[in-house]
């Protein structure tokens, strides 16, 4: 079992200076379990030693009570973990563009109504079209590895850059006091910026002055994703790496011993009024 493993590092967070409170501490069990969820594809738990669920989750403060908003949710990885942890006290809303996005996602949490009944749907951003979350309705909105494609113009005709207006919609949505979380692939400070347009990388300063354009203030950082392996110089950008192994079989072994790539783990706060 891999509850014990789970429970140290929590401890370990905690200790380590981390913002994580006692009442999350008090709710632990539940976080753990969620991890640990049978419904939850191997596939996807095989990669928790990269993504470290638990402990970006309790550094995020995420809490079973939560209204959480889950941008972009891809296969579900993080959905499979969120939707029952606050199935019972909290809510659950994932959002996506209209279309094949949205439509995907779906069918995943159609298969099991079970578990995932209780999830709700938007669309997000709204300059993509549907019908988004309501202003000051949330109090956590987490987004991993995405905001590189905002940056890229992902699903944009024209591939223009809506990644401040993405932010600016994120902040409307939470209550005041709210949390964004963010997980994202990490170009270092030194690179050439443009690198941000087509490598899957992207500077914490980059998002930090989104954020904070958009209201927000930072709450902290954690390195609990970072990969000193990652070089983030690989020749098709981060999908170089594993899962995507871009590369195919191409030197697949030299890249799977590397990892997956380095990422920062950011925390912002929409000021209380």
């Amino acid at each position: 079992m891999r509850m014990p493993f789970i429970a140290l590092s929590l401890a370990c967070l905690s200790m380590a200076g981390a913002a994580v409170s006692m009442s999350l501490l008090q709710a632990e069990p539940m976080l753990v379990a969620a991890v640990e969820s049978s419904t939850r594809t191997p596939a996807n738990v095989a990669r928790d030693r990269y993504r470290h669920p638990a402990e970006t989750l309790a550094f995020f403060g995420v809490r079973p009570t939560d209204s959480v908003v889950e941008i972009w949710p891809g296969g579900g990885w993080y959905t499979e973990i969120l939707a029952p942890y606050v199935a019972a006290k909290g809510k659950l809303t994932i959002v996506a563009p209209p279309g094949r996005a949205s439509e995907s996602i779906a069918a995943k949490l159609d298969k099991n109504a079970a578990a995932y009944g209780k999830v709700a749907r938007a669309n997000f951003p709204s300059t993509l079209g549907g019908t988004g979350v309501a202003p000051g309705s949330v109090d956590k909105v987490l987004t991993f590895r995405n905001v590189h494609n905002w940056r890229m113009g992902e699903m944009r005709p024209d591939k223009a850059d809506y990644s401040a207006d993405a932010f600016k919609e994120i902040y409307a949505m939470l209550k005041p006091g709210g949390v964004l979380g963010i997980e994202e692939h990490r170009l270092p400070e030194s690179a050439d910026s443009a690198r941000e347009q087509s490598s899957g990388y992207i500077k914490v300063s980059t998002i930090r002055k989104l954020a904070e354009d958009a209201g927000f203030k930072f709450a902290g950082s954690s390195e609990v994703n970072a990969n000193p392996k990652d070089t983030h110089d690989w020749p098709e950008g981060v999908w170089t790496l594993p899962p995507s192994f871009s590369l195919g079989d191409k030197d697949r072994e030299k890249y799977a011993a590397i990892g997956e790539s380095d990422r920062m783990t950011l925390k912002f706060v929409k000021p209380a009024k």
